[in-house]
């Protein structure tokens, strides 16, 4: 394989890694689902300025990428830090509920409504307690020793 073709081959997949972050970062409203993607498209970068690098005979590009890997890695454990924080002061990672962030003489954005959780709808499940048979309708027992 030539290099222009692996050239082409690589950037093909930097842009896609770099457009499937993109999607995911603005679609999604997770703030660890947008993290990860912005993470993705800072990779599909990386693979784009490798390949560069590469087609041009300099090592200038792929020094930039461990550059850009060290501080990818610090910026990740700061803001995974900042988004348990909010998430333990808020209950929520919706970007929805992190209103109250803004400067104090900014308006509030708001794209949806946050919908009020009432705790009292949730039927959370629950499982049979150890050691306790559960109980069986004697309809479906008869039917299953016909099985």
């Amino acid at each position: 394989m030539n290099e222009t073709a692996l050239l082409y081959n690589y950037l093909v997949i930097g842009g896609v890694l770099f457009a499937l972050g993109l999607i995911g970062f603005v679609v999604r409203r997770n703030m660890i689902v947008m993290f990860l993607c912005a993470e993705m498209m800072l990779q599909g970068v990386s693979v784009s300025l490798v390949a560069w690098s590469r087609f041009h005979d300099d090592w200038g590009g792929q020094m930039l990428v461990l550059f850009m890997i060290a501080i990818a890695a610090a910026e990740a454990g700061i803001g995974l830090a900042l988004i348990l924080m909010l998430f333990h002061q808020s209950g929520s990672l919706d970007m929805a509920f992190w209103q109250d962030l803004r400067e104090g003489d900014q308006q509030a954005i708001v794209d949806k409504e946050v919908p009020e959780v009432d705790e009292r709808d949730r039927a959370w499940p629950q499982l049979t307690p150890a050691g306790i048979q559960p109980e069986v309708d004697p309809d479906e027992q008869l039917h299953r020793s016909k099985i």
